[in-house]
């Protein structure tokens, strides 16, 4: 297997991760990071830490991985491209939709794979979701109903919630149904005393008619990371902090019980819970980036035009709001 050179901008919380994956990727030798908090310190032992950003663009790297915060997304994205650099940029691909179209201009016209970090895709219980849809498991699919809630994480201050946890849902929604938002309505609230909002509540419609509804907060005691598919034959529900992929069928037997039968839409059938083969997210996300950039393909992974996409709805949710 051929050898690709990598690097890391950025290594917060989210960087470590990735430094984590990529120490150990097969056909990937991590060659370099660059963080200004760690100017001048080598405490990544076996790992050059470089002073400055163009001196690890200068490190001939294959690509690099950008998890610097996302108002850098745009600038470190174009010296990358310009270098000829293939790039894993983090979710959101860029702080607005001019600067995520700048972004798939650069390393389109150059022929460069820009993936972005959508890691909600390569989540074990999604994967399976979105299979078991495509083979027709649910019928229709009328409804995705997604919650993502838990306490604030301090390392995020420069975008609000919308930006930095909506923009998994809404790429979630999009790739699951494959079809795009048509309207999306919003309502925030700024509880925590911080510059960007901290909870929103969105419902919107796809192309293809089926309806959205998302719940998204920093201001609950609990984590929760549930994915709620409706259709034709029952529903779907992802819990992707466990990785974990419910069915719960529609009833084929009619019931006989007034008392509870009034109350019940459809009736209860079946619940199987799917036993699924659990790969780390992040090191799935990283074996398909690998891959893409030695077969000069997208297929696999969250392209750019798919970050745009995102980004794109998170705005028109923060505009309705």
């Amino acid at each position: 297997m051929t050898v690709l050179r990598a690097g890391i901008v950025g290594l917060g919380v989210m960087g470590r991760n990735h430094l984590r994956v990529l120490k150990d990727l097969d056909g990937v030798e991590l060659t370099g990071v660059y963080d200004p908090s760690l100017s001048g310190t080598n405490n990544l032992p076996g790992l050059r830490v470089h002073t400055s950003l163009t001196s690890l663009l200068e490190s001939n790297l294959d690509y690099c991985v950008v998890a610097s915060p996302t108002a850098f997304h745009l600038d470190i994205g174009l010296q990358l491209a310009e270098r000829g650099i293939h790039a894993l940029i983090e979710k959101p691909l860029a702080a607005d939709v001019a600067s995520a179209e700048k972004l798939v201009t650069a390393f389109s016209t150059r022929g460069l794979i820009g993936g972005v970090g959508h890691i909600e895709r390569f989540n074990p219980a999604i994967q399976a979701m979105r299979s078991k849809i495509s083979d027709g498991l649910l019928g229709n699919v009328y409804q995705i109903l997604t919650r993502r809630q838990g306490p604030y994480p301090a390392r995020i201050t420069d975008v609000g919630v919308v930006k930095d946890l909506a923009t998994h849902d809404i790429d979630l929604a999009m790739w699951v149904t494959q079809s795009s938002y048509t309207s999306i309505s919003a309502r925030t609230a700024m509880r925590s005393g911080r510059p960007h909002e901290d909870m929103v509540i969105a419902v919107g419609t796809m192309e293809n008619g089926v309806i959205v509804g998302h719940i998204v907060n920093w201001m609950s005691p609990f984590k929760e990371r549930t994915s709620t598919v409706i259709g034709d034959n029952g529903a779907l529900v992802a819990d992707t902090l466990t990785g974990d992929l419910t069915y719960y069928a529609n009833g084929r037997l009619n019931s006989t019980w007034d008392q509870v039968s009034v109350f019940r839409g459809v009736s209860e059938g079946d619940i199987t819970r799917f036993a699924l083969r659990k790969v780390e997210p992040l090191l799935t996300e990283h074996i398909s980036f690998r891959d893409a950039i030695l077969a000069r393909s997208t297929k696999g992974i969250v392209c750019l035009s798919d970050g745009v996409s995102a980004v794109r709805v998170a705005e028109q949710m923060l505009s309705q709001a």
